[in-house]
């Protein structure tokens, strides 16, 4: 069972940053795929960035050289850092932590951080 804190929500301007962190409890943090999405009023979830155990990034079209996920299996701890904020980028951000392997289907989510871009 893992556990997902997420953290570093709130309230910014257009252009400002904002980092996000999920830290993790139980063990095996650095065998899991790790994701973060958001939830924008009225949409449906999106998948934001990813990074893998082998430490492979993806992002979103909408946020690719704005948006920078990392990792510290030291920490359990995935980051997402976040510049050039748009208002388009307000949204519930949610933390991801998924393994799939013969006989381990592994998929859990953090409780969600606001992230308001206003000015």
């Amino acid at each position: 069972q893992v556990q997902l804190v997420e953290s570093g929500g709130g309230l910014v301007q257009p252009g400002g940053s904002l980092r996000l962190s999920c830290a993790a409890s139980g063990s095996s943090f650095s065998r899991y795929t790790m994701g973060w999405y958001r939830r924008a009023p009225g949409k449906q979830r999106e998948l934001v960035a990813g990074i893998t155990s082998g430490g492979s990034t993806n992002y979103a079209d909408s946020v690719k050289g704005r948006f920078t996920i990392s990792r510290d299996n030291a920490k359990n701890t995935v980051y997402l850092q976040m510049n050039s904020l748009k208002p388009e980028d307000t949204a519930v951000f949610y933390c991801n932590a998924f393994r799939r392997l013969p006989g381990i289907d592994d998929d859990y989510w953090g409780q969600g951080t606001q992230v308001t871009v206003s000015s």
